[in-house]
């Protein structure tokens, strides 16, 4: 196995006075902000960032003219290994990347997905990563949902994009084919958690985070809908659970899914297409969220997927078929 890659790290900075009187803590994370606060907490109680020579509590008051020096070493975050998968990447520069996700890809190695993953296909195209938290992965798409990811390549922008999708600043719109037709569009505020049976399935429930999505209708079919989602929080299958709840579930969805229905007197190719539509009809649209380092707003859009829109193709042509 490789040696584990260390990035050494060694900062220097005055405390100005405006922030003089504040906790050791509150003014390392505003003079090194690229670093989060729990792990400089971490690095304060190891005696890697030092006031004035001195090892301090990370609640000890420290004054304005006073000198932070940080040296210490990130290790990497994980044993993986760098496999050359090919990534349909929409933009990168040296702060991030955003890529298209395609289905079947899982994004961080787990139990029963050892490498094969977004993860290993991001070290073998950027190394460095080895050396940001979760190789840079800020937020995730299931295995078989398709679209849209922003991967931070450095700690400052881990750390930027962590807080902006913790504010909720980061917008994120997908669409959806849903079973079901929806008559208008609507606010689903939930909490969900963790399944009590089926620790793999997560539910509505009390008790579980506070889960918020957004919904409007695109399109109609005659039993169907297609479907447009905003995110105002990321919950594991928040669509795909929410959408189940008010009893519109996703085309192919086979957790959430529910009864397989049927346009009556569909053409056996409808029927088949949607009998064998072989994952959640669920993509990642639209994508917006502040430059970690500019600040400038950026957005990215991403076509629908072919099996998307052949769906589509087949749902219009059934409606066409019944009208009159």
């Amino acid at each position: 196995m490789p040696p584990i890659n260390k990035l050494a790290i060694q900062l220097r900075a005055e405390v100005p006075s405006e922030l003089g009187g504040q906790r050791l803590d509150q003014v390392a994370a505003q003079l090194f902000s690229e670093h989060s606060r729990s792990r400089l907490s971490a690095w304060i109680k190891d005696g890697c960032l030092t006031v004035d020579g001195a090892v301090l509590r990370p609640r000890d008051i420290v004054h304005g003219g006073s000198v932070l020096v940080l040296e210490a070493e990130q290790e990497a975050q994980g044993e993986w290994i760098a496999q050359d998968i090919e990534l349909d990447i929409v933009y990168e520069d040296d702060q991030l990347l955003v890529l298209n996700k395609p289905a079947g890809l899982v994004v961080h190695p787990a139990a029963g997905h050892q490498d094969g993953t977004l993860l290993n296909a991001l070290l073998h195209h950027i190394p460095e990563l080895i050396n940001v938290p979760r190789a840079g992965i800020v937020h995730r798409l299931d295995k078989d949902t398709t679209g849209l990811m922003v991967v931070a390549k450095t700690l400052q922008a881990q750390t930027n994009l962590v807080d902006q999708l913790q504010k909720r600043s980061v917008s994120r719109i997908y669409e959806c084919i849903v079973i079901g037709v929806i008559t208008a569009g609507g606010k689903i505020d939930a909490p969900i958690g963790r399944h009590g049976q089926q620790r793999q399935r997560m539910a509505v429930m009390e008790g579980g985070k506070q889960a918020i999505s957004h919904f409007r209708v695109l399109e109609r079919f005659r039993s169907h809908t297609h479907t447009r989602v905003k995110l105002e929080t990321g919950r594991t299958h928040q669509i795909r659970v929410h959408m189940a709840h008010v009893n519109f579930p996703l085309v192919g969805d086979p957790a959430y899914g529910g009864r397989f229905r049927i346009p009556p007197a569909a053409s056996p190719t409808m029927v088949q297409a949607l009998k064998d539509f072989p994952r959640q009809a669920l993509h990642a649209r639209f994508l917006e969220l502040d430059h970690p380092v500019t600040g400038q707003r950026m957005k990215w859009e991403s076509p629908l997927p072919d099996d998307f829109v052949w769906l589509l193709t087949l749902l219009r042509q059934d409606r066409e078929a019944f009208v009159g």
